[in-house]
């Protein structure tokens, strides 16, 4: 998962974890809407790739409190060494 900057690598405006305003690219650089668009024209210029709407990911204790049903996913045994979840997937060609 990509770690937003707290700010705009470019003006220092504040980007909260939720901003709507903020851009992202692949490598972490962080822009709000204005630099991204008036300024860079949508390009970083640390790495030279298109920088895009960033997603809000939700904090660690909203995840914990939301009690959803994954459809897909199954739970794994304690004793199993990997994660939580597994995604199940069908057979090649189906």
């Amino acid at each position: 998962m990509l770690e937003m900057r707290p700010d705009c690598e470019h003006c220092r405006k504040a980007l909260p974890h939720d901003a709507a305003d903020a851009r992202i690219c692949s490598y972490e650089c962080t822009f709000c809407a204005d630099c991204a668009n008036d300024v860079l024209h949508g390009i970083c210029p640390n790495c030279g790739g298109g920088l895009a709407n960033s997603i809000a990911s939700p904090r660690p204790t909203a995840i914990a409190s939301v009690g959803v049903r994954l459809s897909g996913l199954i739970p794994l045994p304690t004793s199993w060494p990997g994660p939580a979840w597994v995604v199940l997937v069908g057979q090649p060609g189906e």
